[in-house]
């Protein structure tokens, strides 16, 4: 196991990473039930279901309380659900609340322990590969509106974080390669070194593959890098933004297409795609990279284009709406090279350029 640190102004914590973390969370959490503090751990009930030795051990130290995976749970009304939940339990201001399953259920429980009381401790235990490398991390908590993708939320750090292999094992494939469209992202963004050892594998992570560690360790290494360099996104170029790639073009197609048809990390990996074709647009990097990126992409059997169309007034108006808009404008992270990146606006002529490129690919 491997321990990662954020560094922030004043605080910083930990992530613990690899085989055992998830032993160090219930001795963390047993710790606190002995100082008369109370964990409220909102779980997946699909995780609870097949991971049921670790339910039983986080029943032993924290309150359990089964939330259901997936964007349908993570709306305004299940917010306040849970908060109401925790005042009828009298839950108080010593109270902790802990995340324990995916991308939505961290995101969900964050906002309600940003929330409930002016703020609660919080805490977090990914079982997916894309919580693991990129929403555990930073942070950013919310839930969805029928006008956009986590437009309503808040910035609430945990006060660790827990990543234990053993619950990858369980994944099904296509959850896996979702998580890895997050691990490629990192790559393109700010480590060419990672994306020349995936690129070099030829063939997808599996979650015994040997590389998978390291895949995880650099990601969560490179997040908590520029998160303790921006950790609420207000540097004027670049910084947390860059964590954006892929997730404006992203948001979009999930808006659109509507929550739940492609998984999140499915959706950053046709973003990331486009994001790419766009940069390539403005002269920043050629056909090269691009179908590097492509390649790698395809290699861990991600998409890299759409089922169905989805028009340039449609991907245009959704991404007005979407929070990485400034003064109007469209804000992109685009690509200089492969782990080199950069913000920009970009006018709305030439992202609809951009898209009618995409699509003759």
């Amino acid at each position: 196991m491997e321990e990662l640190t954020v560094r922030l102004a004043g605080r910083e914590y930990p992530i613990h990473v690899g085989a055992g973390a998830f032993d160090v969370a219930v001795a963390d959490f047993a710790k606190l039930a002995e100082n008369g503090r109370r964990v409220f751990c909102f779980a997946d009930t699909a995780v609870l279901e097949s991971h049921a030795d670790a339910a039983g051990k986080l029943a032993g130290v924290a309150e359990i309380v089964e939330v259901e995976g997936g964007e349908k749970s993570k709306t305004l009304e299940m917010f306040g659900r849970l908060c109401a939940m925790l005042a009828d339990r009298r839950a108080d201001r010593k109270s902790a609340v802990a995340a324990f399953g995916g991308g939505v259920v961290g995101d969900l429980s964050g906002f309600v322990a940003a929330s409930y009381m002016r703020g609660v401790d919080f805490y977090q235990i990914p079982t997916t590969l894309l919580a693991a490398v990129d929403s555990s991390v930073g942070g950013k908590t919310g839930v969805n509106i029928p006008e956009g993708k986590n437009l309503v939320g808040a910035f609430h750090q945990p006060k660790a974080v827990y990543t234990d292999s053993a619950f990858l094992k369980s994944l099904p494939k296509r959850q896996f390669a979702a998580g890895m469209a997050e691990v490629v992202k990192c790559a393109v963004l700010g480590d060419a070194e990672l994306f020349g050892r995936l690129a070099a594998r030829g063939k997808p992570m599996e979650f015994d593959s040997p590389e998978l560690g390291d895949a995880v360790v650099s990601s969560c290494k490179l997040k908590a890098k520029i998160v303790a360099e921006d950790e609420r996104e207000t540097s004027p170029n670049g910084g947390r933004a860059l964590l954006n790639l892929g997730h404006t073009f992203g948001h979009a197609i999930e808006r659109n297409a509507g929550y739940g048809k492609y998984l999140h990390g499915e959706a950053v990996s046709i973003g990331t795609v486009m994001a790419a074709v766009l940069s390539r647009r403005l002269g920043l990097i050629g056909d090269a990279q691009v179908e590097a990126i492509v390649r790698l992409l395809r290699s861990e059997n991600l998409p890299v284009s759409l089922a169905e169309r989805i028009s340039a007034d449609d991907f245009i108006d959704a991404m007005h709406g979407d929070k990485k808009a400034l003064a109007g404008a469209l804000r992109f992270v685009t690509i200089l090279d492969i782990g080199k990146t950069r913000t920009e606006t970009v006018p709305d002529a030439l992202v609809r350029d951009a898209i009618a490129d995409f699509y003759k690919r």
